[in-house]
């Protein structure tokens, strides 16, 4: 079965791109990379936070699944305004790349594709 090649953008608060689509949470952003063959990722660390406060799964954890399930991914872009959290998520993509759970061939970059738009606020 061939998966629709799409462009993905996870993000909780950010407006999605033009020729994006969009996942706001960690779970729905799983759902979509089972689904469908991704060609660009753009990508943001912090997810929000539940109804009680407790933080969600952020970007990092969703890079962290990528890495675990050897997903291929032509492009990712980190959009985050969170440097530790731009930090990490660059660092254990290449890592994974480096020790073969990653193709090489996906490149990773530390900066947003597109400028970050707000428009619900």
């Amino acid at each position: 079965m061939n998966k629709e090649r799409i462009n993905l953008y996870v993000d909780d608060l950010r407006d999605c791109p033009k020729d994006f689509i969009i996942s706001r949470t960690f779970n729905e952003a799983i759902s979509i990379l089972e689904n469908y063959n991704i060609n660009i990722l753009s990508l943001d660390h912090d997810l929000g936070a539940d109804s009680n406060n407790n933080i969600l799964p952020s970007g990092y954890d969703l890079a962290k699944y990528i890495c675990e399930h050897g997903i291929l991914i032509n492009k990712v872009y980190i959009h985050t305004d969170n440097p530790v959290g731009r930090d990490n998520i660059y660092s254990i993509l290449v890592s994974a790349q480096r020790r073969g759970f990653l193709s090489k061939d996906m490149k990773v970059y530390k900066y947003p594709l597109i400028p970050n738009k707000y428009s619900r606020y």
